[in-house]
């Protein structure tokens, strides 16, 4: 299975104590040059990324793409679709909306952080889902309360 990630999914399981999550969902997971760049502004995401076999950082080659992409998206979203639409993964990891959107309209499939949750959830691998999205919650990230809702139904929780 080929899985790219984009920074946040990363940044958010990190923040939660998560991350081996990625890797018992999909296995081996790739991140772009930038998406690692930006990773690393952290010093103690550095150190744990480095220390994840299961991580590796591979470069888009289409600098044509990235740079039109990056005139809608970040540079760590615009390279991780331009690097999605070079290795054709099964899943593209990716949160933010315009992000998705774009990704979706090229044939890309995606699936994001709370998708990743579930799985865990549903393979086991994860107890209850609802503690893992109020620690998600208290780390800044936002989420509708209609989806919050509409997770937990999915998870059996509400």
């Amino acid at each position: 299975m080929i899985v790219i990630s984009d920074t946040s999914p990363i940044t958010n399981l990190i923040q939660i104590d998560c991350l081996d999550l990625l890797n018992v969902v999909f296995g081996k997971i790739i991140i772009p040059q930038t998406v690692y760049n930006e990773l690393c502004e952290l010093a103690e995401q550095k150190k744990i990324l480095d220390d994840q076999d299961w991580i590796s950082v591979v470069s888009a080659e289409n600098r044509l793409a990235i740079t039109q992409l990056e005139t809608q998206l970040d540079k760590g979203e615009a390279e991780a679709i331009a690097l999605a639409m070079e290795l054709q993964p099964d899943f593209l990891i990716i949160d933010e909306l315009k992000g998705r959107t774009i990704a979706e309209e090229m044939g890309i499939k995606i699936v994001g952080l709370l998708g990743t949750l579930l799985k865990a959830k549903e393979l086991g691998y994860i107890a209850e889902l609802k503690p893992k999205l109020e620690q998600l919650v208290n780390q800044g990230f936002r989420i509708n309360p209609k989806l919050y809702k509409h997770v937990l139904k999915l998870a059996g929780e509400e």
